[in-house]
Formats: structure tokens, sequence, C-alpha cells
């Protein structure tokens, strides 16, 4: 089938009404529940690029320190902390890509690449201190009932005390968020061991897109009127998950860690698929649009194009994100 037949059959399936779109959607997700088992407990290998390449050894290595963590974990909480920024400084002085504060670092930092010197600022210090902080809190908490890894993060926001004296979690609305965020985010850091829940939401997202084909684009558009109704390939693809009730971040890299990574042959319509020069680092990513079957995407490609049909098979395919709603609450606002 050449390039232009495999666009038209494209654009005769996906343009054949929200009906149809449901029946196959629907269809193909009654096969894919039989298959999938979601990521289940002892998942630890990283998802491909979702961590920096320059910081992917020490995440891997120091992942691995105790029971209570793993690459994805320590993934998690460095992306929620700093969004891998080396150079992080917040409000209350937490520094570096761990935002270790200044009296937590004296006691817990870590020389982690034996060169003499503990530097906050030096991530080849700040990972592995992360690790072995995170490690050392588990050890405090190690005989206390429930699960040891939520035991340690509570510990982490609420301190060992706290855990003990509740022997568990404690009944803290931010600490009980925080366990949830970062074993949330832990799934879209994580390569999954089999194949990845679908999403409820996609057949609304797709009729979503849909209807914005021959849309012209607009670098920054978020298809408000002012804009008319214009958008760009992120502020698509927000648009269309927050038309059923999914907030995403604005910008594509952020977009990418909404959800578990299925494989390619895995894709399902739905699922946010991504583009980038960079295949190592998913904060490189430039591109993102919304699978429709048959190897193409709805997306809105550059400035004098409109929205339209693309294959998603190109050099700089990077991958796929299965949004989730508990996925897409637990990024962090800003990165």
């Amino acid at each position: 089938m050449t390039v232009r037949k495999a666009w038209l059959v494209a654009t005769a399936v996906v343009g054949c009404g929200l009906s149809f779109v449901m029946l196959l959607v629907v269809g193909v997700y009654m096969v894919a529940g039989s298959l999938a088992g979601g990521l289940g407990g002892g998942v630890k290998a990283l998802a491909k690029g979702s961590v920096p390449a320059a910081y992917q050894p020490l995440v891997e290595k120091w992942g691995r320190l105790c029971p209570a963590i793993n690459p994805a974990l320590l993934a998690a909480q460095l992306y929620q902390e700093s969004g891998f920024n080396p150079k992080a400084q917040s409000p209350a002085a937490a520094q570096g890509i761990a935002q270790f504060i200044p009296g937590t670092w004296a006691t817990h930092g870590v020389d982690g690449d034996g060169d003499g010197d503990r530097d906050v600022w030096d991530p080849a210090d700040a990972i592995p201190s992360a690790a072995s902080y995170d490690c050392a809190l588990a050890k405090y908490v190690k005989d206390v009932p429930g699960n040891l890894t939520e035991n340690m993060l509570a510990s982490y926001n609420a301190g060992a005390y706290a855990v003990i004296k509740y022997q568990g979690v404690p009944p803290y609305a931010e600490t009980r968020n925080y366990v949830k965020t970062i074993t949330t985010l832990e799934k879209s850091f994580a390569a999954p061991v089999t194949r990845v829940d679908p999403s409820e939401q996609a057949a609304g997202a797709i009729a979503f897109a849909q209807k914005k084909l021959g849309t012209l684009y607009l670098w920054g558009g978020n298809g408000t009127a002012e804009q008319g109704g214009r958008f760009d390939c992120s502020g698509l693809t927000k648009a269309a998950y927050e038309s059923v009730g999914i907030t995403l971040p604005r910008v594509a890299n952020d977009q990418y860690n909404a959800g578990p990574h299925p494989e390619r042959d895995e894709l399902l319509p739905g699922d946010l698929v991504f583009f980038s020069d960079d295949l190592t680092n998913s904060r490189a990513i430039r591109h993102v649009g919304i699978y429709v079957g048959g190897g193409y995407m709805i997306n809105a490609p550059r400035p004098g194009a409109v929205i339209r049909f693309d294959p998603i098979d190109t050099p700089d395919y990077f991958g796929a994100t299965r949004v989730t709603e508990d996925g897409a609450k637990a990024l962090p606002t800003t990165v």
C-alpha cells in the first residue's frame, strides 16, 4: 500500500464519525483488557529515555541500593523534586537535583563519586545521597506494619517518628498525597513488564481531536476564541484530554509522564505518541500527537500546516504514554 493510499485509508477510517471511533476503541480495548495485567509489583527497569541519559546510570545503580526503592521510584522522586534540574533551588532553600535542605544534606549527603567532596549541586553526589537517605529512612521504619516503600516515603515527608507513632502512613493529607504521587509517578518511569491497562477516556479525546482536523496550526495555541480556536501540538493534546476531564501539563515533555508507556506494538487509540531529536532523553521531546490506529496519529504538526493525520513510524519517534487520571494528577505543576 502506498503512503498516499494509507493516508486515505486512515482518513476514511477516522473520519467516519464518533460512533465508529467509539466502536474501534471499545473493540480494541476489549482485546487489550483481556491481556492487560497492570504494572504490578517488582517493576525495576526504567522506561526508555524516561531519565536524561547523563543521569540514567546513577539512577539505575543507586535505585537498587535497598529493597524499599527501585530505579523507577528514585526517578519519580527526582522528577517530582526538581524535574531533573541540578541547579534547582526552592524558596525553602532546598538545593540541587534531589532538593536537599542544608541541614539534611549535612547529615545524609554522601560522596557518591568518590572525589573527596560532598557537593549538593553535583548529581553524582546528590542522586546517591537521595537513595541513601531513602534507605536510611526505610531502616528506621522497617518494623512498622504495612508496605515498606510507602512507609519510607511517608517518613521522607512527615518524619519517621510520625510513621512509627501511627504504625503506618500517618493520617495527614499532605503525607498521603505525597505517597500516592510518588508511587503513581513511578509507573510513568518504569518499563512495563506486562501490557498496560487501556484508558477509559481515549475515545472522547480522539473525538475532540477529530473535530479539529483542518484547523490551522498556531504556536502556543490553546484553542481559545481569541486564538481563533487554533492549537499547537501539545495544546491540542491537552485540550483533547481536558474535554474528558483529565488535565495534562501544557508542555509535551511533561505530558510524557502522565501514565505508563506501551511498546510500539501495544499502542491503542488514544495513546499519546511523542517525537524527539534525542531518543535518550524524555526531557528533549519536542512533538506530540494522539494515536488513532493503523500507524497514524492526529496532530498539529508545525506553523503553516493544519491539524491532520500523519504516520508515527518516523526516525524521531520516541515512544508513547497511556494517559491515566492518577498519572496526570501526580505530575508537578512546575518542573
